[in-house]
């Protein structure tokens, strides 16, 4: 299959071109499969563009970002791959910019948070394919039940949280920092105790006084308290936490938009409200944003961004945000999301986009970092961890990555 999918774009004698496109699968069983979006897609992109194939592959998140890997190292680059990040195949001067490929209009029409996440040193390589925010999620039935009002602040919480084990709820806050996806849960909290993966500069500081306040609340204010259900932090991943929810043992929990489908299908009852701070709703909530990222091996560069300016089309952006419960990357299509009535459930997610904060995939140091945070940040908040000594070693060993670049 990858020796299929990698090779150069075939050109016939009539001038026919082959773009060759690799893909994450978004969908939650056959039914709703990416492959079928993309079919669909292509099927009408090739009605209008008689001298242009196009041939997509699908793989599942699991597999999509080692498979785009190996096709680059064998030199049998995809003519774009639509994956998690780009950083590092620009660095390497692999990719297309933005500028090589899309119209203007397209470009324009991108988030301008989204469209500065994906540059590296002021030049744009990743264009936004998906972007989604977080939400904190509670269980409107069991705060009725303990006469209970959403938080704003983290004192607040963590009162909430006590009265809903009292009542005896499973989870009052389920902290998922089990390695699945812990380098999102974690960066959330920083955000809400004023801190982040970053400084305002852009240089790494994990360690940082509002970084090591916020896990030293989490642990003694939560963790140690009882407040986070029988799994350790450590061990819990996001899916089951999410799972959990959904079945009506979570009070509280840090959730995007697919959480919505997962508690509606279950029957269970839910609010959402920004992410409590210190003092107040936190000013910036987490953003993420997958990317699509065109390599220059096979040349091609005019077909392709003929082909994206279509994807990128305000109809086909709609089309896979509805289907995917995801937030649409360009203006135009979060401008209809938001005054459409079939869309409301979504509002207050596409409320939080302008005012997020992506972590930092401008660097290439970043997924060795979000590795780190994965394996490691579950120690912080554990019976013998100490979250100054936790974060102390992440800023060590982002500070080498760093440095390696």
């Amino acid at each position: 299959m990858t020796a299929a999918l990698g090779g150069c774009g075939v050109t016939g004698g009539s001038g026919d071109v082959t773009l060759r496109l690799v893909a994450a699968d978004y969908g939650d069983s056959s039914a709703n499969a990416s492959q079928k979006y993309w079919d669909k897609l292509v099927e009408e992109y090739e009605s209008k563009h008689s001298g242009v194939k196009v041939e997509v592959t699908v793989y599942s998140w699991t597999d999509v970002d080692r498979k785009v890997k190996e096709m680059v190292d064998a030199g049998k680059a995809p003519d774009m791959a639509q994956i998690g990040a780009y950083a590092d195949y620009a660095e390497k001067d692999l990719l297309y910019s933005a500028d090589d490929l899309l119209s203007i209009s397209t470009q324009a029409d991108f988030a301008s948070q989204l469209a500065t996440a994906g540059q590296v040193k002021g030049i744009q390589y990743g264009m936004p394919f998906a972007a989604s925010t977080r939400l904190l999620f509670y269980n409107k039935t069991l705060f009725t039940k303990a006469g209970l009002t959403p938080p704003t602040t983290w004192k607040q919480l963590a009162a909430d949280a006590e009265a809903l084990r009292a009542a005896g709820v499973k989870y009052p806050y389920a902290l998922p920092l089990g390695p699945e996806e812990a380098q999102a849960e974690t960066m959330q909290w920083l955000l809400s105790g004023g801190g982040g993966y970053t400084d305002t500069v852009g240089t790494y500081g994990i360690d940082s006084a509002q970084n090591v306040d916020t896990f030293t609340w989490l642990k003694d204010d939560l963790v140690d308290k009882g407040l986070t259900g029988p799994v350790a932090p450590g061990k819990l991943n996001r899916a089951a936490a999410f799972a959990a929810f959904a079945n009506g043992d979570v009070g509280m929990l840090n959730g995007h938009p697919s959480l919505m489908k997962i508690a509606a299908k279950k029957g269970v009852k839910y609010g959402m409200v920004p992410m409590p701070g210190v003092d107040g709703a936190t000013k910036n909530s987490m953003g993420v944003a997958d990317w699509m990222m065109a390599f220059k091996k096979n040349g091609h560069a005019e077909q392709v961004g003929d082909f994206l300016d279509f994807v990128y089309d305000e109809q086909n952006v709609l089309d896979f945000s509805r289907e995917y419960d995801l937030l649409p990357v360009t203006n135009s299509a979060s401008d209809t999301m938001s005054s459409a009535k079939q869309d409301a459930d979504l509002k207050p997610f596409l409320d939080e986009l302008p005012q997020s904060e992506l972590p930092p995939v401008d660097k290439t140091s970043w997924a060795t970092v979000s590795a780190a945070v994965k394996k490691r940040i579950g120690q912080a908040v554990a019976a013998n961890g100490s979250p100054a000594a936790t974060l102390e070693q992440l800023q060590s060993t982002a500070s080498t990555a760093e440095s390696a670049e």
